[in-house]
C-alpha cells in the first residue's frame, strides 16, 4: 500500500508531504519516516511514531523488522530530547501590554494574570509598554526568548490594522504564535456633556451643522477607536478632527476635561464616567445592549443599523516557542477564564469572556 502524510504549520498551511512507497525499499521507508518523526516532534499534534507503527503492522514481517527497529530508535531519540526540555514555567511570566493602565487590553491582562498565576504556581507580571501604536510591545515579545515566559496581550486594532496603516512596524505576524483569544467587548459612543446633544440622531445633526469643529480621541493611530471613528464619519457624512493619545487612560482625561468631545471606546474606559453622569453614552456599537448600561440603546436602535464595532483581545507567544509550552499555556489560560470569579470580574468591567483556542 502507499501511504501519505502532510504536515501543517501553525498558520494552517500544508508545507510538506511525505509519500511512503509500497513495502520493499526498507532504506527509503526508514529515511522518509525518520525525517517525518523529526519534523513531527516539533508539531503540536503528537509524535509520528504512534502513527507509523500502527500502519507498519500491515507490512510483511521481513520488510518491517528492520523498519520497526529504525522507528523505535528514532522515537527513543525524540523521547530523550523531549525529556531534556526544561520544566515550564521555571520563573515568572511577563505579560506585555501595548497600552498604558486602563482600557480593554490592560483590564483583560489583569483579569487573566491573577488566576493564571495561581494555576501555574509562578507570578504573572503585567508589564505595560505603550508606544509606537503598540509596536514597541510587539517588538519586545517577537524578539524575546522563545520559551513562553514572555507573552503579548493585544487587541484587534493593533494586530490587524498596524500593517495596513504603517509602512514599518518592526514585527511580522509570523513572529508570533497564538495562545488564545480571551475577551471581546462592544464599544460605546461617548460624548462630553458640553455637546448640546442627547441622542445619536442629534449628535449626527450637530456634526453636520458644525463640520470640523468637534474633536474625537483615540488610543493612537491604527487603534479601534481611530478606525471606528473614521468609519462612523464615512457612514454619516460628518467631519471630526482626530486627536490620538497613548492609550485609553490618557485619552479619557482629555475627554473628561472637555478638551476633546468624543470618544468611541470599549466600556472599561468610560462606563464608570457614564454611570456617574460625567459623560453621555449615545449608543453601544454591538447587537445587544450592555448589561451594565441597559439604558443605553444599541447603534441600530439609535438609528444607525449599519455601524457595528467590536474589539477582541488575545494572547501570543514568540514564534518558535515549543508546542508543548504553548499547549500548556493555552490550557491554563482557558481554565483561568472559565473560573466563576473571572467571569464576575469581567462583567463588572463591562467586557465579555470568550475563550477561543489557537487550534
Amino acid at each position: 500500500e502507499t501511504l501519505a502524510w502532510t504536515s501543517v504549520n501553525k498558520w494552517g498551511e500544508a508545507y510538506r508531504t511525505w509519500i511512503l512507497p509500497p513495502p520493499g525499499d526498507t532504506a527509503r521507508h526508514a529515511k522518509v519516516l525518520v525525517t517525518g518523526a523529526a519534523k513531527r516532534a516539533q508539531m503540536p499534534w503528537g509524535l509520528v511514531n504512534n502513527w507509523s507503527l500502527t500502519h507498519c503492522r500491515s507490512l510483511p514481517m521481513k520488510t518491517t523488522l528492520r523498519f520497526r527497529m529504525l522507528l523505535i530508535s528514532a522515537s527513543l531519540g525524540i523521547g530523550v530530547a523531549l525529556a531534556q526540555t526544561p520544566a515550564f514555567p521555571s520563573r515568572a511570566i511577563n505579560l506585555v501590554v501595548p497600552n498604558p493602565p486602563g482600557g480593554l487590553v490592560d483590564t483583560s491582562a489583569r483579569l487573566v494574570a491573577e488566576p493564571l498565576a495561581r494555576l501555574i504556581g509562578q507570578s504573572v507580571v503585567v508589564d505595560n509598554k505603550p508606544g509606537a501604536s503598540g509596536n514597541l510591545a510587539y517588538q519586545t515579545v517577537a524578539r524575546s526568548a522563545k520559551d513562553g515566559h514572555t507573552l503579548l496581550i493585544s487587541y484587534s486594532g493593533y494586530h490587524v490594522a498596524n500593517h495596513i496603516l504603517m509602512d514599518k512596524v518592526g514585527w511580522e505576524l509570523r513572529d508570533l504564535t497564538p495562545v488564545g483569544l480571551i475577551t471581546v467587548a462592544t464599544n460605546v459612543i461617548a460624548v462630553h456633556p458640553s455637546l448640546p446633544v442627547n441622542n445619536l440622531k442629534e449628535f449626527i445633526a450637530y456634526l453636520k451643522a458644525n463640520p470640523g469643529k468637534v474633536n474625537y480621541a483615540s488610543q493612537g493611530n491604527g487603534s479601534v477607536s481611530h478606525i471606528g471613528n473614521e468609519i462612523f464619519k464615512q457612514q454619516t457624512g460628518t467631519e471630526m478632527v482626530h486627536v490620538p493619545y497613548k492609550g485609553s487612560g490618557q485619552a479619557i482625561q482629555y475627554v473628561l476635561s472637555g478638551q476633546v468631545q468624543v470618544f468611541i471606546t470599549t466600556p472599561p474606559s468610560v462606563m464608570g464616567h457614564v454611570l456617574a453622569g460625567k459623560l453621555k453614552a449615545l449608543a453601544v456599537t454591538g447587537k445587544i445592549r450592555h448589561p451594565q448600561m441597559p439604558q443605553v440603546p444599541t447603534i441600530a436602535e439609535a438609528g444607525l443599523p449599519g455601524f457595528l464595532l467590536e474589539s477582541w483581545v488575545a494572547l501570543y507567544a514568540a514564534s518558535g516557542t515549543p508546542p508543548a509550552v504553548v499547549q500548556k499555556l493555552a490550557a491554563e489560560v482557558k481554565r483561568s477564564m472559565e473560573l466563576p470569579e473571572t467571569r464576575q470580574r469581567a462583567d463588572q468591567a463591562g467586557i465579555e469572556v470568550r475563550y477561543l483556542s489557537p487550534t
